[in-house]
C-alpha cells in the first residue's frame, strides 16, 4: 500500500481550487509504489469536461530540494517527444505546493496499464522507450547524483550488517564478496547521462505493445548510461521471484534499445558487471526494508532473495547471453 498520508476529500477539493482543474468528483488512493502517497483524482475539469490527475504527496524518502530537478527533467523530456507526465502549475505558476503537512504536486494523468508478465514485444518496446529517453535527455543541464551508487551500496550494507543472515544464512558474506568484486571491476569510463534508474514494468504504461507513458522518475539522476539498461534488464527479463530467466525478453529489450539509441562495444562488453550492480542495488534496498519494516506494516515488503537469484545468474552470464547475439 502506498498511501502513507491520508487526506480528506474536502481538503483535496480545496487544494484543487488553486488550479484550473474543476471540482473534485472522486479521490482514490493508489496502492502501487513504495515511496510516496498517491491519489487518482477525477474532477469536473475545465469547461465541464471531466478530467483525471495524479496527486502526489512526498514522504520522507524524497528530498524536497530534489523536486525541481525532477520537474525540469520531465519538462525537458516532454518537450522532446517523450511520453512522460508533466507537473501542473496552479494559477500563480507554482508547481510545488503543501498539503497535509507534505510537499505536494498535481501531475498529468497518462493512460495505459502496467504489465505484470511482459511479452518479448513489450520488452522490446520498453527498450525503445528507454533509448528514446536517453536521446531526449541530451542537453539537459540539471545535475543530481545517484544516492544509490556504489558508495550508497556500501552504506546500505553497513546498516544491514549481520542482519542479512536473518534473511538467508550466508547472505552477509555474499554481499561483502560482491561489493569487493564490484569495487574492483566497476567501469569508470563509460558514457554518462541522466538515467531513470528504476524502469520496472510498473513504471511503464502500455496499451498492447505500445508504450504510452514512463512514470516515477524519483530515482532519476546522472550516472552511467548503460547502467540504466541493466536496471531495466533485471526488472523485465526474470520471473518475479528471480528463479526464471527469459532470454527472449533480454534479446528483445537489448534490440529495442540498440535500435533507438545504440549500444557501444565497451558498454556491451561490461554489461554483465552493470547487471550485477543493478541486482545488488535492489537486493540491498529490499534487504534494508525487509529488516526495518515491521511484519504487520501496511507496506508490503519485497523479497530480497528475488534479486539474490538474479545476482547469481548475472555472475555467470556473458553479454551475448544477456542481450542476444
Amino acid at each position: 500500500m502506498a498511501v502513507y498520508t491520508h487526506v480528506p476529500a474536502e481538503e483535496i477539493d480545496a487544494f484543487l481550487a488553486r488550479y484550473d482543474a474543476g471540482r473534485l468528483i472522486s479521490a482514490k488512493g493508489i496502492a502501487e509504489g513504495v515511496e510516496n502517497s498517491n491519489y487518482l483524482l477525477e474532477t469536473t475539469g475545465s469547461e465541464g469536461k471531466g478530467h483525471r490527475y495524479i496527486l502526489t504527496l512526498y514522504e520522507k524518502r524524497v528530498d524536497e530540494s530534489d523536486l525541481p530537478f525532477f520537474m525540469d527533467l520531465l519538462d525537458h523530456l516532454g518537450a522532446r517527444g517523450c511520453r512522460v507526465p508533466r507537473f501542473i502549475a496552479d494559477r500563480n505558476g507554482r508547481r510545488l505546493q503543501q498539503l497535509a503537512g507534505r510537499p505536494a504536486c498535481l501531475i498529468e494523468f497518462l493512460t495505459g496499464i502496467s504489465v505484470t508478465e511482459p511479452t518479448p514485444g513489450q520488452a522490446r518496446a520498453a527498450g525503445v522507450a528507454l533509448g528514446e529517453l536517453h536521446k531526449a535527455a541530451r542537453g539537459f543541464p540539471g545535475e543530481r547524483g545517484n544516492a544509490l551508487d556504489k558508495d550508497g551500496w556500501h552504506e546500505l550494507a553497513g546498516k544491514c550488517g549481520d542482519d542479512f543472515d536473518r534473511i538467508a544464512p550466508g547472505l552477509a558474506r555474499r554481499v561483502v564478496d560482491e561489493l569487493a568484486f564490484l569495487d574492483a571491476n566497476w567501469p569508470v569510463d563509460l558514457p554518462r547521462s541522466v538515467i531513470h534508474a528504476d524502469l520496472f514494468p510498473d513504471n511503464v504504461l502500455m496499451l498492447g505493445e505500445e508504450v504510452t507513458g514512463l512514470i516515477d522518475f524519483y530515482f532519476s539522476c546522472v550516472d552511467v548510461r548503460a547502467y540504466d539498461l541493466a536496471v531495466t534488464h533485471s526488472a523485465w527479463c526474470f520471473s518475479h521471484d528471480g528463479s526464471t530467466w527469459f532470454p527472449d525478453r533480454g534479446a528483445a529489450l537489448g534490440a529495442g534499445y540498440a535500435q533507438a539509441h545504440g549500444l557501444g562495444d565497451a558498454e556491451r562488453a561490461v554489461f554483465p558487471v552493470l547487471c550485477r550492480g543493478a541486482a545488488l542495488r535492489f537486493l540491498l534496498t529490499r534487504a534494508y526494508d525487509w529488516i526495518n519494516t515491521p511484519a504487520d506494516a501496511l507496506v508490503t515488503r519485497k523479497d530480497p532473495l528475488a534479486y539474490l537469484r538474479r545476482l547469481d545468474f548475472y555472475a555467470g552470464a556473458n553479454p551475448s547471453e544477456l542481450l542476444g547475439a
